[in-house]
Order: structure tokens, then C-alpha cells, then sequence
């Protein structure tokens, strides 16, 4: 229920640096230079002196940005900080690496250091199309990167793909798949492509370069739930496919990302680090989006929020139940008035109604759930549930 006073279970920090801007890519992120990173990673741990009271974290993400762009002794000081804190035994640490910015001894601090997983941005096997996207690292480097990281000891490593990238066929598309699937990784996340304003993609298609081919994008998303099932991965969310070790009737796979589980299920997080959101007790809180203020304000020693919002309950149940529905279980009515005190049936009955008639949803037993048409535009069905 909204406004129960206990610890903070999750963790989300942002790393604001990268080698270079993807050419997709709309969140906040910069070239670091090493002045700039080391005030950050300063100010990093002063942010995490401030919150560690109310935090207990089950599940820490890093992400970015490039987290793995970071060198030996800022991580260090980060593990450190971490340990000091208490905040580095949970059951799933996870931090984003690109694979041109991976080491050995990298990989093998983060592994000592707690880290339990790896989140590592492939997008594409397809030289062509890793240049199209602005990404630094070349495919040699992923098989590299990937064998380091099994080498150090982490057996839960995810692999970040894309598709409907501008001039990718289906026939590419197939052999990143097969290339990946070889490599056996525990999970994968695949994204469309989407075209945020502000990004050279976004520009290439206002000035025609290409054109959005939406029957191609659904096709390739129809194989990629094809190869997913072929190979053993159970896709639990909208984007994502787990491995999973056991026999028994499940509900998320246990290879699943517990910290992003925690997100569509309405949990509060704390956000740390230039432009980072959370949510705790019923208020959003968003950092300041500049690295050079960020540290500014922690250098004063306060939290360096930008941003506050309250939302009304029934407002956030409804963001809570649209995020919800991202996942193939959808929500059970019980769990769902657990996490937000409201019944789903109630207040959005006329809508589940709607999405059922459209072939777009469907009750099971006592959840409401998207069929694989409502999950392919699960965005447009949970946008049903916002007021």
C-alpha cells in the first residue's frame, strides 16, 4: 500500500559518460574527461551517504551511459563505498558494459567487487549497422568481452539487441540471432528502434533518408519471439526472455532482471546520479540533468534533486497497472490492490472490456493479461490505463 514506511529495496545509479553518442540514444550522457569523472564519482558516493539509511537493496542496477567505461580506481572507490555503506550484498547487481570498454581486471573487480550481472550492449552482430548506429565497439569485440566475463565468474550475463534499424533485413537480423543464441547467454532484451527527437536517427528520418517499415519491425518481432522459444528463453516482459533452470510452473524466469521486475510491478527505487529518477513513498524525485551542477550541489551536501511529484494513488495505480500489463503474467487482481490499494476490476473494468473486445487482452482465471497482439503494442493498451 502506498505510504508504508519501509526500506528501499532497489537501487538504480546513472553513469552519465560515453565514448561517443549512439546516434538513438536520448538519455543523458556525455564524453567524459577525467576532471569531470572523478568529481562524479565524488559526488556519486556523497549521494549514496545521503540515501544508504533508507536503503536494504534486494536488486542495485548501474546504468547509463556506459557504467563499464569507468577505470580501475573510480570503481573501486564505488565498491568501497558500497561495501562501507552496506549496500553491496544484494541478490542481483547488475551494471551495463559496452563491449569496447571491458577488461579483465575490469570484469574481474566488478565480479569481486559483488556485481552478480551483466547487462551488455550488443544491439547488432552486423558491422554496417554498428557503424549506422554510432556504437564504438566492432562484433570481435563482443565474443572478446563475453569470454572475459565467463572467464571472471559471472553466469548471469544479459545481451542488449535492436531491430528495425534503418536498412536491416530480416536475413540480418536471423544471423544476429543465431550468432547470439551460440554464445548462450542467460538473457536477452531486444528493442525497436524508436525515433526520439533531439537524436541523429530521428533527423535522418525527418530528412528522409529512409523510411519506418512497421510490417518489417512486426515480422522481425514475431521471429525473435520464434527464436526465443526455440532456444530456451521464456520472454516474461514486453522486451525481454529469460533463461530458466527448473521444471516447475513459474511465473518469471529466474534468469529474469529482478530490478526491472521491480519497476513494472510498482516498487519504490531510489535513483542516484545526474538525470536519475526514483521513487519512494508515493514521490518522484528526478535529478538535475548536468553532471558539473550535480556535483555542484553534493559538493554543498545536499541531494542535487531537480525535480518533485506527488502523484494522487489512483493516478500512479494506473501507471503502476500500465506497466503491469507489460509482462506476460499481466496483474492478478489480488496483487494488484496489494501493491496499490485500488481493484483493477473497478476502476478499469470498461477498459480490460475495450482491449478484450479488440483481441487485445484477455482474463485468465484472476489476472487480467495481454494477448501476444496487445504485448507487440503494449505501449498503446497501458496507455488506456494513464489519468
Amino acid at each position: 500500500m502506498f505510504g508504508v514506511s519501509a526500506p528501499v529495496e532497489s537501487l538504480y545509479v546513472h553513469v552519465p559518460f560515453c565514448a561517443s553518442k549512439c546516434s538513438y540514444c536520448a538519455f543523458f550522457s556525455h564524453e567524459p574527461d577525467s576532471n569531470t569523472v572523478n568529481r562524479y564519482v565524488a559526488a556519486l558516493v556523497r549521494e549514496l551517504e545521503l540515501v544508504a539509511s533508507e536503503l536494504n537493496p534486494k536488486t542495485v542496477f548501474f546504468g547509463g551511459g556506459t557504467p563499464s567505461i569507468l577505470n580501475l580506481r573510480q570503481w573501486e572507490i564505488i565498491l568501497e563505498a558500497m561495501h562501507r555503506l552496506g549496500l553491496a550484498t544484494p541478490e542481483e547487481w547488475t551494471v551495463e558494459c559496452n563491449p569496447a570498454t571491458l577488461s579483465r581486471e575490469k570484469a574481474r573487480l566488478l565480479r569481486a567487487g559483488g556485481v552478480t550481472r551483466i547487462s551488455m550492449g550488443v544491439q547488432s552482430m552486423d558491422p554496417d549497422l554498428l557503424v549506422r548506429l554510432g556504437r564504438v565497439h566492432s562484433r570481435e569485440m563482443v565474443f572478446i568481452s563475453y569470454n572475459i566475463l565467463r572467464e571472471a565468474g559471472f553466469e548471469r550475463i544479459n545481451l542488449d539487441l535492436m531491430f528495425a534499424i534503418p536498412t536491416q533485413t530480416m536475413n540480418v537480423w536471423k544471423e544476429t540471432l543465431r550468432e547470439v543464441g551460440a554464445m548462450k547467454p542467460d538473457h536477452l532484451s531486444c528493442y525497436e528502434v524508436i525515433y526520439e527527437q533531439d537524436t541523429p536517427l530521428y533527423e535522418q528520418l525527418m530528412a528522409g533518408e529512409f523510411d519506418v517499415q512497421e510490417e518489417l519491425a512486426c515480422d522481425m518481432f514475431e521471429e525473435l519471439v520464434r527464436f526465443t522459444q526455440k532456444n530456451g528463453y521464456h520472454q516474461y516482459e514486453v522486451a525481454n526472455f529469460a533463461q530458466h533452470q527448473g521444471n516447475e510452473i513459474f511465473e518469471i524466469p529466474d534468469k529474469a532482471c529482478r530490478h526491472n521486475v521491480n519497476y513494472w510491478r510498482g516498487g519504490d527505487y531510489h535513483g542516484l546520479g545526474p538525470s536519475a529518477t526514483g521513487y519512494v513513498r508515493g514521490r518522484r524525485t528526478t535529478n538535475i540533468c548536468n553532471t558539473t551542477a550535480y556535483c555542484d550541489v553534493l559538493d554543498g551536501g545536499s541531494r542535487a534533486v531537480d525535480e518533485t511529484e506527488e502523484l494522487p494513488p489512483l493516478q500512479r495505480a494506473g501507471e503502476i497497472a500500465a506497466f503491469g500489463l507489460r509482462m506476460n503474467a499481466g496483474w492478478s487482481y489480488r496483487e494488484f490492490e496489494s501493491v496499490t490499494g485500488f481493484n483493477l476490476r473497478k476502476e478499469w473494468g470498461e477498459v480490460m472490456a475495450r482491449l478484450v473486445d479488440d483481441g487485445q487482452g484477455f482474463c485468465e482465471g484472476d489476472r487480467f493479461k495481454l494477448t501476444p497482439q496487445g504485448l507487440r503494442f503494449a505501449d498503446a493498451a497501458g496507455a488506456e490505463f494513464l489519468r
